[in-house]
């Protein structure tokens, strides 16, 4: 006597997504990202600004070193250095502000993620979902990246980064 058991394979099949596609492609990622790059450039077009105001000073310390005493000189070199070290800081926290809010919006995205592929596991009957960057090779099948990307943009239209 012969006994047939049927399981559900597919529970047993791990799925895989890239999540750095979905970081990068969900709406919430893409209007993230877009604030993201326009306060670095907008940040950093003021720095240039503020650099080229150095410089032309710079160029008419320069020019009157002959002129003024050299205890004058002396003050306005230091001023200027005061300033080129100011003009760093201000650099540094820039980019230091950028990176810990990139930083945020990418914890933010993967909380209200993880629900979201939760359920369609549940829903699924998926036991296992997976990176695709951790894996060497899979079949396209397997991919639901393009599935959790639409619940994602059903779910989260934005992320709030302030």
């Amino acid at each position: 006597m012969f006994m047939i058991f049927q399981t559900n394979l597919s529970a047993d099949v791990p799925y895989y997504l890239d999540f750095k596609y979905i970081l990068n492609q969900s709406d919430a990622g893409k209007k993230a990202q877009t604030y993201l790059k326009n306060k670095l450039d907008n940040g950093i077009k003021a720095l240039q600004k503020k650099e080229k105001t150095i410089q032309e000073e710079e160029r008419k310390i320069i020019q009157q070193k002959k002129v003024i005493s050299a205890e004058e000189y002396k003050k306005k070199v230091t001023e200027l250095r005061n300033k080129v070290a100011s003009l760093q800081k201000e650099r540094d926290s820039l980019l230091t502000d950028v990176s810990k809010q990139r930083s945020k919006a990418k914890s933010e995205l993967l909380k209200n993620l993880n629900p979201i592929i939760k359920e369609y596991m549940k829903e699924k009957n998926i036991r296992m979902v997976l990176d695709k960057k951790s894996m060497l090779l899979a079949d396209d099948s397997l991919d639901i990246t393009q599935d959790i990307v639409k619940l994602l943009n059903s779910k989260l239209k934005s992320i709030k980064l302030n």
